[in-house]
């Protein structure tokens, strides 16, 4: 495993060496130590390599990434994983507002609690959350999955369009146009593949599907209160 000494070095040079990777080289395997909160570390990387950032992040720490792995080894700051396209990213702690906005793809997987606003305008990402989320997570969320071990908070999935929200525990509120949905098959199997893929033993069966009520997605005069 290379070390990096990011308070030594500074963030310019840790993303130098780490884009000058190109699935070619041996040294996949990365420890970013020295960290103190800084912002934007591990962002764009588009290599398969794996990077283990020791201690908590500040602002949007792996955003644009690209097959990486990236593993915070503590909390994560506002935006971790902002626009994510693939890959993986790992929070051993809890994880700040708008985790995952904008994301198309990959998976995110929070060992703690996700605050306001997960998964906003999401579109396409997959979240598990093995605490709770707060309040206007998954707002206009379009697609994609969001998967609560704990509770949700208020408004969730408010606007969404396609995205899917598994939640085991309680809800606190429903956004607009988006109601609770049927489990049928293919939600359980989903459910278990994605559950097993983020190191979580729960069983599919103790949750609840909500969705788009699909009311407000052309405007109607009619429905103009709920827009």
């Amino acid at each position: 495993m290379q070390t990096f000494d990011l308070g030594g070095k500074g963030l310019r040079a840790l993303h130098e060496e780490l884009y000058a990777l190109n699935g070619t080289t041996n040294s996949t395997a990365w420890e970013v130590v020295n960290t103190k909160g800084a912002h934007a570390i591990a962002c764009g990387l588009d290599a398969p390599i794996e990077v283990t950032v020791r201690g908590s992040t500040g602002y949007y720490c792996g955003g644009m990434n690209q097959q990486a792995t990236v593993i915070v080894d503590g909390s994560a700051g506002p935006g971790t994983g902002e626009n994510m396209m693939s890959g993986k990213i790992i929070i051993e702690g809890d994880a700040s507002q708008y985790l995952g906005a904008t994301a198309h793809g990959g998976l995110i997987v929070v060992k703690g609690n996700a605050s306001s606003r997960c998964g906003i305008s999401m579109k396409g990402v997959n979240i598990v959350v093995q605490g709770n989320i707060g309040h206007m997570s998954g707002f206009m969320a379009q697609s994609g999955n969001v998967v609560v071990l704990g509770d949700a908070g208020e408004a969730m999935g408010d606007s969404c369009y396609e995205a899917r929200f598994f939640v085991r525990g309680e809800v606190k509120s429903l956004g607009a146009d988006c109601e609770k949905k049927e489990m049928r098959p293919e939600h359980i199997a989903f459910l278990e593949e994605i559950l097993a893929e983020a190191g979580f033993d729960a069983k599919p069966e103790e949750f609840t599907r909500y969705g788009s009520a699909r009311n407000l997605y052309n405007f109607d005069v009619d429905n103009a209160g709920d827009y």
